[in-house]
This record gives C-alpha cells, sequence and structure tokens, in this order.
C-alpha cells in the first residue's frame, strides 16, 4: 500500500466533467490499496473572479481580511464538488476546510501572504492519518491556512502547490502527483518554441529554478518540503491516469539543504577586461568564453560593466589563461588592458526565499562591512548571492554568512 498526495491545479478541474475524471483517477488509486490525500485548487479563474468582484463592490477600502475570506470560498467550492463526485463513485470521502476541526495547515496571522507554522502543522496532520485508516478520502483546500485565532489565511499565488508538498513531507508520502494542463515539464515555453520536448525527470534545483524565473509550472516555494525519500511528479489530466509518467522531481541529493552557504574550495584569479563603449560591442562575452573553453578553462563567475568585463576562474588556470585574453586584448581595437588579480574567496549563497526578501544584499553586507571585510564583487540571481573577497577573509566571510543564513 502506498500513500499518495495528489494535487489538482485549476485548469485540471475546470469544468464538471473535469472534475468527474479528476474523482475517477483518485478512485482507481484507492480500489488498487493504496491511501489517497487529494488537495484541490479554485476551478480555474475562480480566484481571479472573485477578486475583480470585490474591488469593484468594495475597492480600496477591502481589508485583507475580507479579501483571504473571500478568495478562499474558490477552494470552499472545489473541495466539496470533489469530495461528492468521489463519493458518487462509491468510496467515501471528506471534505477538510480551515473551518474543520482537523484542519491541518497551521500559520500565522498574515491573510494573504501567511507563513506556515511547520510544528504546529506537523502535529495536526494526525487528523488526516487518521481519515486514511478509516478508508476515507480526504479532500483539503490548497492554498489556505487557518491563523492563530481560527481565521482564515491564504498562502499567496500557488500556494495550492505548497499544501500538496507540506503534506507530503509530514504524512511520509509515498509521492507527491501535481495534476496540471501540461504534460509535465517542457524544455521550453511550447507556446513560443515549436520543438519544445518534455523532460522525463528534473532535480529539485533546476525545478526550483526554473519556477523562481518565471515558469509557471510549480510555486518554487513548494519545493521547501519535498523529501529526498518522497518522489514527486507532474502530470497532465487529459488522460485522467494517476500514474502517467510526467516529469519526474528528483532529489534533492542526501543530507542537501535547499538553503545553505559554501566557499569554493581552492583560491580563484580575477581577469578584468577593459574597454571604452564595451556594452556596445556584440558578442564580446563569446569572445572571451569561447577563449576560455577552446583551453579547457571553466569559468566560475562572470559580470559586465559599461567599460570592463570580468572572469573568474580557478588560480591554477590562471597562467594558461593570461596570455590568451592578454591576446584579446591587443587583437581587439575596443579593449584596452587586461589586469589580473589572484587569491581571491568565492562564497555561494542560496535560498529560495532570496526573491521574495527585500534587502537580501544588505543583509549580506552588513556583517561585512562590520567586521571590516571588503568585498571584491558580489553577483546575485533570485535564489543565490555570490560573494567575492580576499582570499585571506574567505573561511571568516563564509563562517558569518553561514550563521547569517
Amino acid at each position: 500500500m502506498k500513500l499518495l498526495v495528489a494535487k489538482f491545479g485549476g485548469t485540471s478541474i475546470g469544468d464538471g466533467a473535469r472534475i468527474k475524471k479528476a474523482a475517477k483517477s483518485v478512485v482507481n488509486e484507492y480500489m488498487k490499496g493504496n491511501q489517497i490525500v487529494v488537495v484541490v485548487s479554485a476551478v480555474n479563474k475562480t480566484t481571479d473572479e472573485l477578486i475583480t468582484l470585490s474591488d469593484q463592490a468594495i475597492g480600496t477600502s477591502l481589508t485583507d481580511k475580507q479579501k483571504a475570506n473571500i478568495i478562499s470560498m474558490g477552494e470552499m467550492t472545489s473541495i466539496r464538488l470533489f469530495s461528492a463526485a468521489v463519493e458518487s463513485l462509491g468510496v467515501k470521502s471528506a471534505f477538510i476546510d480551515p473551518y474543520n476541526e482537523i484542519w491541518p495547515v497551521i500559520t500565522d496571522d498574515n491573510s494573504l501572504e501567511a507563513k506556515i507554522d511547520f510544528k504546529s502543522t506537523n502535529k495536526k496532520v494526525e487528523g488526516i492519518q487518521d481519515l486514511l485508516n478509516q478508508g476515507i478520502i480526504p479532500v483539503v483546500c490548497g492554498f489556505l491556512g487557518q491563523g492563530p485565532a481560527g481565521e482564515v489565511t491564504t498562502l499567496g499565488r500557488g500556494g495550492s502547490d505548497v499544501t500538496a508538498f507540506l503534506l507530503g513531507h509530514c504524512l511520509d508520502a509515498d509521492e507527491v502527483i501535481i495534476v496540471t494542463d501540461v504534460d509535465g515539464v517542457m524544455s521550453t515555453n511550447p507556446n513560443k518554441i515549436e520543438g519544445a520536448e518534455k523532460l522525463d525527470e528534473i532535480s529539485v534545483e533546476e525545478m526550483r529554478d526554473l519556477a523562481t524565473h518565471g515558469a509557471q509550472v510549480l510555486h518554487p516555494h513548494a519545493l521547501k518540503y519535498k523529501d529526498s525519500r518522497i518522489k514527486a511528479k507532474i502530470i497532465s489530466f487529459e488522460k485522467g491516469d494517476l500514474e502517467e509518467p510526467g516529469t519526474a522531481i528528483t532529489g534533492p541529493s542526501e543530507g542537501q539543504d535547499l538553503k545553505y552557504a559554501s566557499l569554493y574550495p581552492n583560491p580563484i584569479a580575477q581577469f578584468s577586461l577593459v574597454g571604452c563603449g564595451m556594452l556596445k560591442q556584440s558578442g564580446l562575452l563569446g569572445l572571451v568564453t569561447t577563449v576560455l573553453g577552446d583551453a579547457d578553462i571553466n569559468i566560475l563567475g562572470i559580470s559586465a560593466g559599461q567599460n570592463s568585463i570580468t572572469a573568474f576562474i580557478d588560480k591554477k588556470d590562471a597562467e594558461k589563461a593570461y596570455p590568451l585574453l592578454h591576446d584579446c586584448v591587443i587583437e581587439n581595437d575596443f579593449l584596452s588592458s587586461l589586469s589580473l588579480s589572484k587569491d581571491v574567496a568565492m562564497i555561494f549563497l542560496v535560498d529560495p526565499d532570496f526573491v521574495d526578501t527585500p534587502g537580501i544584499i544588505s543583509d549580506i553586507t552588513g556583517p561585512l562591512r562590520e567586521n571590516n571585510i571588503n568585498i571584491i564583487e558580489i553577483a546575485s540571481s533570485q535564489t543565490a548571492v555570490v560573494v567575492y573577497v580576499d582570499w585571506t577573509d574567505g573561511k571568516n566571510t563564509h563562517a558569518l554568512l553561514k550563521e547569517l543564513f
């Protein structure tokens, strides 16, 4: 017997026929002897329609608490429809919303962007497990939480994905299945590139970065709760079969945290190519990367300014790279000079929450300033920050930032 958590997105239950198909897919798994928890979103576009209605009717005087209560009605309706559809197929079901005494997802009191109280949630899932043990299929509202006073809260856009992985983690499920309107994770947006292909699998780290950079297939915060022991996949609702392979989400690696600070083990060399109006020179980055790539020299980091390009490579490759990059300067009129600094330390900071954390750079630079550590360079993406300092400051910087994050 397996314990599954299946989350159905708004499109996958977008009309009565789809709700019936989804319910059948759940019952099919149940009839195989599996336990299954269902998480559902609001029926397609319902949340947007409720927001529009409330804006038109109430406008700016609408409070966050009122808004949370209004938009929660989408999921409240979905679970009742879905649970009734399951029971029409001859299997016992129970719908669970935040007003139910066994509601599991406990949060703080932020009405619209609530933070999950994991400890309380982990304890409350015992009620869901009791239903499963009685042969009942629980149908749980995605996206919603319950605040300290029993009030309805919401987890923000994409919160149903978070609900599914959270429950999967707390219930020690065998698999979390995200049912959506695509066959799985694609190599790119199929609406924009005709040759887009479905990926058979993708790592947690890749999926997190893809989602953070705009892919709508899964909310990146959901992956905080992806346990390496629990299988996960993204499938389409079209075939009505929860055994569809879709795209498997693998990892994280055993013992690896999605949040970490690491120090690159070797000293790094920093090359700076300087010239006038470099931003207007097409192909310049390609020139630098090709020269180093052809020499089998790995670039650890690269940044561009108005009049310079800086490349970071392992110090052991510096003597090999120096004449090659100098030849580039001599051969191209828009480049004027090349400088080399050795013994630089590189510290990686990775955290899926960075994208939603205002002031994260000042949080990093503040402790370093207080400890008189000079930053040579800093680079960032939506989920990572890379800090370059003098090699002699590397271990101290790593320790400070590791403690901070």
